[in-house]
């Protein structure tokens, strides 16, 4: 292991730190040294991933380990799909390696910029009606803990360190590998298409059960959403021209909606305006490719985003008290909202942990302030019973996280044993854990 630099920040550029120390371990046995070492010095440890949290889950005060030293595919068997890589794989190589062996994940968020670690330790989950998000596809996790022991857990194996750790924010042990349970290759058919408001509404529940993966996006300050269905088909593939690729994800999606957020930053009061310009200029496109080419687009506009996890049967009220909100408050928000709903987990930290649930994300250009935005959302979705999401900004502690989750404070008894002198914590876990 080098030094390395000690400053790190996320992709948003809200959260920065500068680490005592940083390193890069290159093997499991070097991640179990870095946390030894930081015990005797007295120091907390945490591994970064890509910084695509918005929240400080991924902050290292103490000793900062970087991932990209741990990045190896340590076995790929297509008979049973399971598939061991370490924890520094970011998902988009993941995906590719997956492809080459006639493999995939059964549902994905809609990056793939992360590691494959950081993503299921914030539960990342993506939109399903019947298949889940990450951390309901891992079959094991090798685990360094804060005495710093390598150990593998499982549903067989260690089964409560399992349910705890899939999503357990860093604070239980640094996850140096994960075994995926993954699925033969799939195509998905795309069906975007534009809509009304009350259409959408009207229709939500139609939409959730015919659909394997439904979405959909609300401009603010207008009538027009965006609906997106993903389902499987047999094939071929038929994927969107090159050139309308780019022009709609690249070009539309990223250039030209980069330079919107930068005008309604300047001049707040277009944002109506360019909202329904916006929702017109998004039409209608059917198209079928590699699973995890149609889940995932490209992100390069920068933003802050906070998304909350509700019971299912709430979403069609919140949703129409949300659009109440906009009617009251002087707010000019230019992203859109973000609809998806997954089925229940079972990893105890998992957001749907328990429930069928529906998750809504809203979302601000980075330079632009949010709290007041995100504040009033978030005293709506928690008045309906939710979850925040862990890598997504909150302001929910201790207290209103146990009332939250019905294994909380399993987890935190788990982690007392595991870390009693905290080695893998940080601000972010003593707010939410308490201490």
């Amino acid at each position: 292991m080098s030094p390395e630099s000690t400053t790190w920040r996320n992709w948003a550029g809200n959260q920065q730190v500068t680490a005592r120390r940083a390193v890069t371990p290159r093997t499991t046995a070097q991640v179990a040294d870095a946390v030894r070492s930081a015990a005797a010095d007295g120091l907390t440890v945490r591994m970064t991933g890509t910084g695509h949290s918005f929240t400080g889950a991924a902050v290292a005060e103490g000793v900062l380990l970087r991932p990209a030293g741990l990045t190896a595919v340590r076995s790929v068997d297509t008979a049973t799909g399971l598939v061991t890589v370490e924890a520094g794989l970011r998902l988009g190589e993941f995906n590719r390696v997956l492809d080459q062996h006639g493999l995939a994940l059964a549902n994905m968020g809609d990056i793939q910029e992360q590691t494959v670690a950081g993503a299921i330790q914030t539960a990342t989950h993506g939109t399903g009606r019947d298949t889940s998000g990450l951390t309901s596809q891992v079959a094991a996790l090798e685990l360094v803990l804060a005495d710093g022991s390598a150990v593998t857990c499982s549903p067989d194996e260690r089964p409560d360190l399992f349910d705890a750790a899939r999503a357990g924010l860093g604070a239980l042990g640094i996850v140096t590998a994960v075994t995926w349970q993954t699925v033969p290759a799939f195509l998905l058919r795309a069906q975007e298409a534009p809509m009304k408001w009350d259409q959408v509404l009207s229709r939500l529940d139609e939409f959730d059960s015919a659909n394997e993966h439904f979405e959909f996006y609300w401009f603010p300050h207008t009538e027009g959403c965006l609906t997106k269905r993903n389902n499987r088909v047999e094939g071929p593939a038929e994927p969107l021209p090159k050139i309308k690729h780019w022009l709609d994800d690249t070009f539309l999606s990223n250039t030209v909606f980069g330079a919107v957020n930068r005008v309604t930053h300047l001049a707040p009061a277009t944002t109506p305006f360019v909202n329904a310009v916006s929702a017109r200029a998004l039409g209608a496109r059917t198209y079928s490719d590699t699973s995890y080419k149609v889940f995932t687009s490209p992100r390069t506009v920068r933003f802050k985003e906070q998304e909350y996890a509700i019971p299912r049967e709430e979403l069609l009220p919140a949703l129409r008290e949300l659009r109440a909100l906009f009617a009251r408050k002087d707010w000019r928000i230019s992203f859109p909202i973000e609809v998806r709903v997954l089925p229940p987990e079972d990893a105890w930290l998992s957001m749907a942990y328990g429930r069928p649930t529906a998750f809504i994300a809203v979302h601000v250009y980075h330079r632009d302030p949010h709290e007041e935005y995100f504040r009033a959302v978030e005293d709506l979705m928690t008045a309906r019973g939710g979850r925040p999401h862990w890598g997504k900004l909150h302001t929910r502690d201790a207290s209103a996280l146990e009332a939250a989750y019905p294994r909380f404070g399993d987890f935190q008894a788990l982690r007392n044993e595991l870390d009693p002198d905290r080695r893998f914590a940080n601000p972010y876990t003593r707010h939410v854990f308490g201490d």
